[in-house]
């Protein structure tokens, strides 16, 4: 099958299916600024909409054959089956179709610094730190990240340097899509498997990204995560590690944590102290966030103490240990961590400071990733005096009928956590109306909707005022 190449769309309409995305808001986005005219559709009305609707983009929400009629190229989501009417509807038509990741490496073309910054967790946190630095450098990268970052004004920016940076997804292998000249990979853990079949099959599409770089390339990982470690041993390109041990090309030394977890150290490379860093975000996986910026940094030619400087300036891409709201004393927060481990990571954080009880409010995200790592659920709020699960956000699934967010509440209670399983985001809220206290924190965790439910309380207190 012929892949179609977006330059040969200019000025013409371009109708994406599933819009409403985190990568694919972005990029209607990032085509709209470079004079495309682009539609399209989502089946709820999700918060990203509203930028691309105010970007020029006509939305339609609901998947509807008419939808893509009169459309000259159709980018789809991978979460849009082939099943999907949108999609039938094109075939039948003849409209050249192609998917999400396909439309990002075609963007990437041509940039002599094409930078994939890959893993589990920690993609965009680390784009977004690099986005900034690069941008208060004076680099003028150009930047696709799966959220919305202050420092450039969004989730997408077009720069007119040499770089361009952008978070490579592992989910659906569409990071093979991409013709990185850096890759920066953070880590290599089990997520995703509804696409592969075990970790060491996630490591050897890490594998094959990383075979992705031309020899004149660069490849940045975690020294202290053995699978990227022995990727790296095999590839012949250039080769740096970031970690929080002395053995790593980058790491902290003198590193000191005040109450609230936010560190400050010396930035060493090699064994040479380069610059101070104090970070504007806590914990310790931002610390090594923060190293793997620092080195991407570096490697793109950015003065490294003028980089760092711009790291404890970071305060966090939006949907990232975000504060929404303060309810009689009580702080709420967000953040998008959809895995045991993110979640594990966010709490820590959480756990360090509140002053009161915490409360974690889980969204389980879809039911083939509930399934796969159903244990780890079941262990990963353990440092919450209270936990509340909603129901299972099924994204791209439908319900298996066999597994729901009770199953998960039940076995939260039998690892001695107090869990309660609250099926809406009403019931959610009115719990934590219910049992909140000054001091207390909640934080609601999910890459589904379950920000809709900290906009929900924002919007019932701004309500209560008048």
């Amino acid at each position: 099958m012929q892949i179609p190449h977006i330059r040969d769309y200019m000025g013409k309409r371009v109708h994406m299916i599933g819009i409403g995305g985190s990568s694919m808001s972005g990029l209607a986005a990032m085509l709209i600024d470079k004079g495309y005219r682009v539609t399209g559709s989502d089946k709820t009305d999700g918060y990203l909409i509203g930028d691309v609707r105010a970007k020029g983009a006509e939305v339609a929400i609901g998947h509807k054959p008419e939808n893509v009629h009169g459309a000259d190229l159709i980018v789809y989501t991978a979460a849009a089956k082939e099943d999907n009417p949108e999609r039938v509807e094109a075939a039948r038509l003849g409209i050249p179709s192609m998917e999400r990741a396909y439309l990002l490496g075609q963007l990437m073309e041509g940039y002599p610094q094409a930078v994939g910054v890959c893993g589990a967790h920690g993609k965009t946190t680390v784009t977004s730190m690099l986005s900034q630095m690069l941008v208060e450098c004076g680099l003028d990268p150009s930047v696709h990240i799966g959220g919305k970052l202050d420092a450039i004004g969004g989730s997408t920016r077009i720069g007119k340097g040499d770089a361009f940076l952008a978070e490579a997804c592992e989910f659906n292998r569409s990071f093979l899509r991409l013709k990185p000249t850096i890759a920066v990979v953070l880590n290599i853990d089990a997520d995703h498997l509804d696409c592969y079949k075990d970790i060491d099959e996630i490591e050897a599409t890490f594998g094959q990204f990383l075979d992705l770089l031309p020899e004149s390339g660069l490849a940045i990982g975690k020294g202290t995560d053995e699978r990227i470690m022995r990727l790296f041993s095999k590839l012949p390109c250039r080769r740096e590690t970031f970690g929080m041990t002395p053995e790593c090309d980058w790491h902290p030394e003198n590193l000191t944590e005040d109450d609230r977890g936010y560190a400050s150290y010396d930035l060493s490379h090699r064994g040479e102290i380069v610059a101070r860093v104090t970070m504007g975000v806590p914990g310790d996986f931002n610390v090594e966030n923060g190293l793997a910026a620092l080195a991407a940094a570096h490697a793109l030619g950015a003065d490294i103490r003028q980089a760092a400087e711009s790291l404890s300036a970071f305060v966090g891409a939006h949907r990232r240990f975000e504060l929404t709201d303060t309810i009689d004393g009580a702080e709420i927060f967000h953040d998008y961590g959809h895995n045991p481990a993110e979640m594990r990571n966010a709490l820590s954080i959480a756990r360090k400071r509140c002053k009161g009880r915490l409360f974690a409010v889980m969204q389980p995200h879809t039911y083939s990733r509930v399934r796969t790592l159903f244990n780890e659920y079941l262990t990963c709020t353990e440092v919450a005096d209270v936990t509340l699960v909603t129901d299972i956000c099924a994204a791209r699934e439908k319900d298996p009928g066999d597994l729901n967010s009770g199953m998960l509440v039940e076995g939260m209670m039998q690892h001695g956590i107090n869990a309660v399983w609250t099926p809406t985001f009403d019931d959610t809220e009115a719990y934590l109306r219910e049992h909140l206290r000054p001091g207390d924190l909640a934080i609601t965790m999910g890459c589904g909707d379950i920000n809709l439910l900290n906009d929900q309380i924002h919007r019932h207190e701004l309500e209560k005022q008048h």
